[in-house]
């Protein structure tokens, strides 16, 4: 449990940092770096909770539920950084209004899956934990909304095919980690389910 919380937060604080990236924008390496590192820690917690799965004979919940969790929560972190490096190699130069709103759908998103795990381990929780895996869904639905009104602003009037190929790519990425995290919620209800 302590390890899927270290995993939770770091992905709190990649999407953090993207979000301060998104408020202001810098071509300056230090948030790329900063993504670079956060993932790095989270492949680092992620490998420790495998070896762990690995060497131990009594789990808390089932193995394979184990696995996918940690999977998927190192996933989310996976995607932040992608996107962030997928920017910096695009020589984006600046940030746009729909940018920070998926930014920070994102950062809610990390935040409440945080919450989850954080009462995962208390059987008398199981209601919070649960409201906090209907929050995920609603935030990963108001992620939808705000992809569809970015993307179809990237095709008004006569944009420039390069910046639309470009921006569209970066959009759908960040929605897609606001997916993983439903994905993160899905499997948290899964567990719930089999220990009630």
């Amino acid at each position: 449990f302590e390890l899927f919380e270290m995993q939770a937060t770091h992905n709190v604080e990649a999407a953090k940092v993207f979000r301060e990236m998104a408020l202001k924008w810098s071509r300056d390496t230090a948030g790329f770096d900063r993504l670079r590192d956060i993932e790095h820690e989270a492949d680092i917690t992620c490998h420790e909770i495998y070896g762990r799965l690995n060497r131990t004979f009594i789990t808390p919940f089932d193995r394979e539920d184990i696995r996918e969790l940690a999977g998927e929560l190192d996933t989310v972190v996976d995607l932040i950084e992608c996107v962030g490096q997928r920017m910096y190699l695009y020589q984006i130069d600046r940030s746009t209004e729909d940018l920070v709103q998926l930014t920070d759908i994102l950062w809610q998103a990390t935040e409440t899956v945080r919450k989850a795990i954080a009462e995962l381990q208390s059987p008398e929780k199981s209601r919070r934990v649960m409201d906090y895996c209907i929050e995920v869904n609603r935030l990963e639905n108001a992620g939808d909304h705000a992809l569809g009104v970015a993307i179809g602003k990237l095709f008004a009037g006569k944009p420039d095919p390069l910046e639309v190929m470009k921006w569209k790519e970066i959009y759908e990425t960040i929605e897609e980690a606001i997916d993983q995290c439903e994905d993160v919620a899905h499997t948290i209800e899964t567990i719930l389910v089999k220990q009630g």
